[in-house]
């Protein structure tokens, strides 16, 4: 975060700056300075212990709830309608502080600043940190709030493992966490009226535009797609190249025309991750399994961009001998966020100003996403300069990480206060 501009801060932003200061080291990794805070790991059972510590120091309710989600409680929860804020702790493999942490850490400031401004409260408000959002140990993201919504079923996260075969339910027991009771929890969404989440955004728009702070409209339709290219290990030395299976060929072709594809839509498209077997310098793979993730404005056009990766990469694999299986192994359609609740967000952000806050989409995933079928939700994006993220290189400025959490707070006040 950059240096303190000297200006005097408003009464209780200044408690931003000490529990960002707190959090920071956590999970950071010494060679990267990315970030490796992976669910039901130690760095995660140490953000989970900051979270609980702010919760307890500001005199609120804290409690996990039956899908290890984290909350801290301002009144009475059984009152119902209430008006709940947060984001998450976990990061991507060597992510940047902010995706995630900025909407929490916020929350409990944008609380601190209610309290300095002596707001009364007729709602009960929550903040929240949702567990595994990025999906980096078990491949799914937001598996904390789709537990919650019902759209990742019990059976489902049982068969969740990471890398080294450790299922969800032995790490979160591993981790201290009952996870005989994971599932739908209807009861706790009926409780909520709306869910506000901040973030950092994750993109330019509010750079180029000259924004500090924007609000929501929706997040494309996205997925991720598994493609299995199964060839024939070989002696990498000793093989002519006309009598090879080489499942890398077909792969490298696959990435490339995926970029194409994403170009002629308006779409994205990236394969992130691979992985090769027998993986050896001097050997042929036998297998090359590569991850595709994809995200476009609407159905239609993520549809074809797909559609159009799958055909080239059949056509790819037929010509070098190779055999193909296409997986989908997540998907999330357009999220339109709640009309009436983001209208409020621009009325309440617009009040007293000639300023209009833009509204803009996103190509990200977040946990007001996957809410959003259930309860109302909105988001505030918080201006990113270098449009980085998912990285060490992630930043906001100091002076617009205090504009959000002045923002998020007069958002609370609006929805919650009297």
């Amino acid at each position: 975060m950059g240096a303190d501009s000297g200006t005097a801060r408003p009464p209780g932003t200044s408690s931003f700056h000490e529990m960002w200061r707190e959090l920071l080291p956590i999970g950071r990794h010494p060679g990267s300075h990315g970030y490796r805070r992976f669910a039901w790991t130690g760095a995660d059972t140490e953000c989970r212990a900051w979270f609980k510590e702010q919760a307890e120091t500001r005199g609120l309710t804290y409690e996990v709830d039956r899908n290890g989600n984290q909350w801290a409680w301002l009144g009475d929860q059984a009152q119902g309608d209430a008006v709940v804020t947060g984001s998450h702790l976990d990061s991507v493999p060597d992510g940047g502080a902010f995706d995630g942490p900025l909407g929490v850490v916020s929350s409990f400031a944008a609380l601190d600043e209610l309290r300095a401004r002596r707001a009364e409260f007729a709602k009960p408000l929550a903040l929240v940190n949702f567990g595994d959002e990025e999906g980096a140990r078990f491949g799914l993201a937001c598996v904390g709030s789709r537990l919650t919504s019902g759209q990742l079923t019990a059976e489902q996260a049982h068969l969740l493992t990471d890398g080294e075969g450790v299922t969800l339910p032995r790490a979160m027991e591993a981790a201290g966490y009952d996870p005989d009771g994971i599932g739908a929890d209807p009861e706790r969404l009926a409780r909520i009226g709306a869910f506000v989440e901040l973030h950092v955004e994750q993109g330019r728009a509010l750079d180029l535009s000259g924004d500090r702070i924007g609000i929501a409209s929706a997040i494309w339709p996205h997925g991720r797609w598994r493609f299995d290219f199964k060839g024939e290990a070989n002696h990498a030395g000793t093989t002519r190249l006309v009598d090879r299976r080489d499942p890398m060929l077909s792969y490298a072709e696959t990435v490339l025309a995926a970029r194409r594809e994403a170009e002629l839509a308006g779409a994205v498209a990236t394969f992130g991750k691979i992985t090769v077997e027998p993986n050896g310098v001097n050997a042929i793979p036998s297998l090359v399994r590569g991850w595709l993730d994809s995200r476009a404005a609407d159905q239609d056009s993520l549809d074809q961009v797909v559609g159009a990766i799958e055909k080239a990469a059949g056509e790819y694999a037929k010509a070098h001998g190779v055999d193909l299986d296409v997986v989908r192994e997540s998907f999330t359609p357009v999220v339109e966020f709640d009309h009436a609740l983001r209208d409020e967000l621009a009325r309440v952000l617009g009040t007293g100003t000639d300023l209009k806050v833009p509204v803009l989409g996103t190509g990200a995933g977040h946990d007001a996403g996957i809410l959003s079928g259930h309860i109302p939700t909105a988001m505030l994006f918080v201006r990113n300069p270098t449009g980085v993220s998912h990285s060490p290189a992630e930043f906001a400025a100091e002076d617009d990480c205090v504009a959000g959490v002045l923002a998020l707070a007069d958002v609370l006040e609006g929805l919650a206060c009297r």
